[in-house]
């Protein structure tokens, strides 16, 4: 008898207790690293104030660029915060916790889940932090309710794509010091896209790179959604960026995470 009762095997956690566990673990280390969510914030913040009242009135003396800047400015937001994931999952794989993981009886890719999870949340409140100041600088808005649902549902469709494919870059990189060089280079994208000034100002050659890239796009639509400038194909274009960088996210995280850890 007792030998049978040895020979047992531990039953596997089901995966949405497992998914919560490591979700709940992920933003206990979030609220640990207060300085990441603060500069998350304080960093877009920094530059909507400085586009707004230092450069504002060069690009447009009538005082409406920060109407114009705003859905950019929310983007990169996104793009700041996310990056922070890829240093998180890194930071995961390389000191040994992965394999501790792996001696339990749960799906470690949920360590994985958990982080995305977090940082999606995480970064909602970090765009409503910065959506608020936005108001306090001069920005308005004329969308209505429906306006506001779609813009925060593709925010977050942005958000979950952009953070899946940096915990893709923290799972290939060597370290987190990797990770984090890998994930900034992502971070100039907004930078090339009509976030800050329309495309057709730029040289030709730069515009048929700001106006074929997928944060155009999304920008286009937020900025179509809470201002009323017109959409035009922007929308679908958006949501098919979107969709198709997180599903391939997806993919590569966990080929990724399957082959480096098969060799722990």
């Amino acid at each position: 008898m007792m030998n049978a009762t040895r020979n047992v095997p531990a039953r596997n956690a089901s995966l949405g207790v497992v998914n919560a566990v490591f979700i709940a673990r992920s933003i206990r280390l979030s609220l640990r690293n207060a300085e990441a969510l603060i500069m998350a914030i304080m960093l877009p913040v920094m530059l909507m104030l400085l586009f707004t009242y230092v450069f504002g009135g060069a690009i447009d003396p009538g005082g409406d660029y920060v109407d114009y800047v705003v859905p950019g400015i929310i983007l990169l937001c996104a793009g700041f915060g996310s990056a922070s994931t890829a240093v998180d999952v890194a930071h995961d794989m390389t000191n040994g916790i992965i394999d501790r993981f792996r001696t339990m009886p749960i799906r470690s890719l949920s360590v994985i889940t958990g982080h995305v999870a977090a940082s999606l949340a995480r970064n909602l409140l970090a765009t409503g932090v910065v959506i608020g100041v936005a108001f306090l600088v001069g920005f308005r808005s004329s969308a209505g309710f429906p306006e506001w649902l779609g813009a925060i549902g593709l925010i977050a469709l942005f958000i979950l794509a952009l953070t899946w494919l940096f915990a893709a870059i923290g799972l290939i990189a060597g370290s987190p010091s990797a990770a984090s060089g890998y994930g900034f280079i992502l971070l100039f994208l907004p930078y090339l896209s009509s976030a800050f000034v329309p495309t057709e100002t730029m040289p030709r050659w730069l515009q048929g790179v700001a106006n074929h890239q997928p944060i155009t796009p999304v920008i286009e639509t937020i900025r179509g959604l809470l201002t009323g400038t017109p959409i035009g194909d922007s929308a679908w274009l958006a949501a098919v960026w979107c969709l198709g960088i997180l599903l391939v996210a997806i993919a590569w995280s966990v080929a990724a995470f399957r082959r480096k850890a098969g060799k722990r």
